[in-house]
């Protein structure tokens, strides 16, 4: 079983293994982003890679958003690439120890990188990290892999018992705009802080 540290992710960068990486934003994640409206919110994208949805949220007026992840090659992709986004909202951390308070937390491949045996820590790790009515939003495959991952998939029963105990499900369906590839595979969720 391999050890899935900062030195294998940052390996998986620089030897240009990253193919959870579609080179854009997510289209089901843009029509997420799309419909918000409050500016001011606090938003963190955990494991964020070369952070495509972080891009997106700072250049539409999402001043508030932070990138995070452990993997030094993967922020340098992305400080390459934007320039602009500041260096304070760039945390080089380990999600599980991270400490913060935010309004939103955006999933986007980082629950398929972990072992499934941490996803309820990192189901406990992201309400701790949400305010009162905090969200967390994202896709996950929607199946199992016939592979030991990364990716790791899943089904809707594990996630629902992964995620019940701390959040009141809003959305929790087949995404009906994911790219060709994930179409019928990616579960939008819209989960609140219970």
């Amino acid at each position: 079983m391999k050890e899935l540290s900062e030195e294998y992710w940052n390996n998986r960068y620089l030897a240009q293994q990253t193919g959870w990486d579609i080179g854009c934003i997510s289209p089901p994640m843009k029509a997420y982003f799309d419909q918000l409206t409050d500016k001011s919110l606090r938003i963190l994208v955990p494991g964020a890679g070369n952070a495509w949805e972080v891009e997106y949220l700072y250049d539409n007026g999402f001043h508030n958003t932070f990138l995070l992840d452990f993997a030094e090659e993967s922020i340098r992709n992305f400080k390459s690439r934007c320039p602009q986004f500041p260096d304070a909202n760039i945390l080089r951390e380990d999600f599980f120890t991270h400490r913060g308070q935010y309004d939103l937390v955006i999933e986007q491949t980082f629950f398929s990188s972990l072992r499934p045996e941490r996803r309820m820590e990192y189901a406990a790790r992201v309400y701790n990290l949400l305010v009162k009515g905090g969200r967390l939003a994202g896709l996950l495959f929607s199946e199992p892999f016939g592979f030991e991952g990364p990716p790791f998939g899943g089904t809707p029963s594990e996630y629902e018992a992964v995620f019940s105990k701390y959040f009141e499900f809003k959305a929790f369906s087949l995404a009906y705009n994911s790219i060709k590839p994930r179409s019928g595979r990616e579960l939008f969720i819209l989960l609140t802080k219970s």
